[in-house]
C-alpha cells in the first residue's frame, strides 16, 4: 500500500488489551483502592495522556477482538461468538487485519497473548499479520480443563500455550493448566519487552499487540502477587495487571522511545458475571454478554507525549472499530476499499480532548440479533437482558434511555419529549441493515475458501 498521511517518523505502537476488565476496576475510573486493588501505573498512564469515559466495545471476547482487528462489526465477519467445536473459528483469511496494515507500512509486528480469532493452521496470529506470536489460541477458562475430574485429552485437544513465526508452523510450547495460567501474563510481558527492545536496536517501527489474560476467569494471580492485597485473588490479579502495564511502559521510557511511541490500554468487554470472579462496571449496570452500558463501556487510555495532551478526559463516543481506522490513519495505511469499514478516524479527538467524536452512534448485536443502538446520549433497547442468561426478553416496544442522566438504565423515556430520538436511531439502524443487505454477512464457521464477491457473500 502507498503512503498517505503518515508522520515523518513512523511511531511505535503498543496496544495492551486487558480481558474482562470492567469500567469500575482501575483507580482512574473510580475503582482502585475502593476495590482493594490500587492501580498506580494505570492511573499514571491516564494522567500522562487521554482517558476516554465513553469507549464502547462488543459483547464479549471474540466479537471485540474481531472488531479491533478488522474495523468491522462482528455481524459482518462471522465472529459473533465462539463457534461450535470442529468448525473453523475466528477470522476468514479474506479479512485484512490490523497487523497486516502495519506490516504493509514496514512495521515489525508481534502478538503476545490471547488471540481467540482462529485456532488452526492459516488462522493463527503469525499467519494473520504478525511476524511472531506467543500465547493461547482460544481462551483462559481452558486452563481449568486438566484439573477437572473426567477430563479426557483423547476426546478434545489439550489446551496449550503456543508460539509461531511468520512462514513457519505453529508450535506447542507447554500445557495451559492452572499453574501456567498464573504465570502467563509475566511471560507475555517479558516477551513484549524483549520484542520492543529488539526493534529499538534495529531502528525499526514496531506494533506490539499484547492481549493479556487478566482478569478473565479463573482470575488467579502470578505467585509473586498472591496475597499481595489481602483482599483475595481477584484483587491480587488486578494489582498484577497494573504492574504488567507499568513494566511495558517503563521499558519504552528506558529505551528513550516515549515520544515516538503511542501506548493504548483498553479492555475487550465489560466485567465477568460469574462468581467468585465477578467484576464491576462502576456506575453502569450489567456485565458482558448483555447490551447494558456495563457491557459496552470499558477503560481506554492513550499516551503519546507531545502528540496527545497530558491529563485529558473525554466523554465523546468512541467504538472499538475506530482503533482500526485511527491507527491506519496515524501510520498512513489505507484501509480496504472493497468492503464496509465501520471504524472512523478519531485522530482529532486524540489531539484535542475537547473535540467532538467522529461518530454519533453505533448498532449493537449479540450473535446475529440486533439488541440495541446507541446514539449521542441515548440508547434504544430492542431486546432486554440485564443479566446474562436472565432473558432475553424481546420488547414489543423498544425501551429508550438517556444514559447521561440515567446511567443504570432504569427509566424508559419513550413517553417523554425525548421520544424524538427514536427517529435518528431508527435511521441509523436502517442504514446499517441496508449495508448488510448489500454486503451479506460472512456466516460463522465459514471455511477458508469462502469469499464475499460482487456485493454477495459467495463460496
Amino acid at each position: 500500500m502507498d503512503r498517505t498521511d503518515a508522520p515523518a517518523r513512523l511511531p511505535g505502537v503498543l496496544l495492551i488489551l486487558a480481558d474482562n476488565l470492567g469500567f469500575g476496576e482501575p483507580g482512574c475510573y473510580g475503582g482502585g483502592m475502593l476495590r482493594g486493588a490500587p492501580t498506580p501505573r494505570i492511573d499514571a498512564l491516564a494522567a500522562q495522556g487521554l482517558r476516554l469515559t465513553n469507549f464502547n466495545v462488543e459483547s464479549d471476547c471474540v466479537p471485540t477482538r474481531s472488531a479491533l482487528m478488522t474495523g468491522r462489526h462482528p455481524i459482518r465477519t462471522g465472529c459473533v461468538q465462539s463457534v461450535p467445536a470442529g468448525l473453523p473459528q475466528g477470522l476468514l483469511p479474506w479479512e485484512v487485519t490490523l497487523g497486516q496494515l502495519f506490516q504493509q507500512r514496514g512495521y515489525a509486528t508481534a502478538c503476545f497473548g490471547k488471540w481467540h480469532l482462529g485456532d488452526r493452521a492459516g488462522r493463527h496470529p503469525h499467519e494473520r499479520g504478525f511476524d511472531e506470536w506467543y500465547g493461547i489460541p482460544r481462551t483462559t477458562n481452558e486452563s481449568l480443563f486438566t484439573s477437572t475430574p473426567g477430563f479426557d485429552s483423547a476426546a478434545v485437544p489439550m489446551p496449550m500455550v503456543m508460539s509461531g513465526r511468520a512462514g513457519q508452523p505453529a508450535r506447542d510450547e507447554h500445557v495451559y493448566d492452572l499453574e501456567a495460567r498464573r504465570r502467563i501474563d509475566g511471560e507475555l510481558t517479558d516477551r513484549a519487552i524483549d520484542f520492543i527492545g529488539r526493534q529499538a536496536r534495529a531502528a525499526r517501527p514496531f506494533f506490539a499487540y499484547v492481549p493479556l489474560t487478566q482478569l478473565h476467569y479463573p482470575t488467579l494471580p502470578h505467585p509473586e502477587f498472591a496475597g499481595r492485597t489481602r483482599a483475595g485473588e481477584f484483587a491480587d490479579s488486578m494489582v498484577e495487571l497494573d504492574h504488567r502495564v507499568g513494566q511495558m511502559v517503563d521499558a519504552i521510557d528506558a529505551l528513550g522511545l516515549a515520544r515516538d511511541t503511542l501506548v493504548i490500554f483498553a479492555s475487550d468487554n465489560g466485567p465477568e458475571f460469574r462468581r467468585p470472579w465477578r467484576g464491576t462496571a462502576g456506575p453502569w449496570s450489567g456485565t458482558y454478554h448483555t447490551a447494558m452500558e456495563g457491557a459496552l463501556r470499558v477503560p481506554c487510555i492513550f499516551r503519546w507525549p507531545g502528540r496527545i495532551p497530558e491529563g485529558g478526559v473525554s466523554d465523546a463516543l468512541v467504538h472499538v472499530t475506530d482503533l482500526y481506522a485511527t491507527l491506519a490513519a496515524i501510520v498512513g495505511a489505507p484501509v480496504p476499499a472493497d468492503r464496509p469499514i465501520d471504524g472512523l478516524d478519531q485522530r482529532a479527538l486524540l489531539a484535542d480532548p475537547a473535540a467532538a467524536s467522529a461518530r454519533e452512534g453505533f448498532v449493537y448485536y449479540i450473535k446475529n440479533e440486533l439488541r440495541a443502538a446507541k446514539w449521542r446520549d441515548w440508547k434504544l433497547h430492542f431486546v432486554w437482558e440485564s443479566e446474562p442468561n436472565a432473558g432475553p426478553v424481546h420488547l414489543e416496544t423498544p425501551w429508550l434511555f438517556n444514559v447521561l442522566r440515567d446511567p443504570k438504565e432504569e427509566s424508559d423515556i419513550n413517553s417523554t419529549g425525548e421520544g424524538w430520538v427514536r427517529g435518528p436511531i431508527r435511521r441509523m439502524v436502517e442504514a446499517f441493515q441496508q449495508s448488510l443487505r448489500e454486503h451479506p454477512p460472512i456466516p460463522p464457521g465459514a471455511p477458508d475458501d469462502f469469499r464475499p464477491q460482487g456485493g454477495r457473500a459467495d463460496r
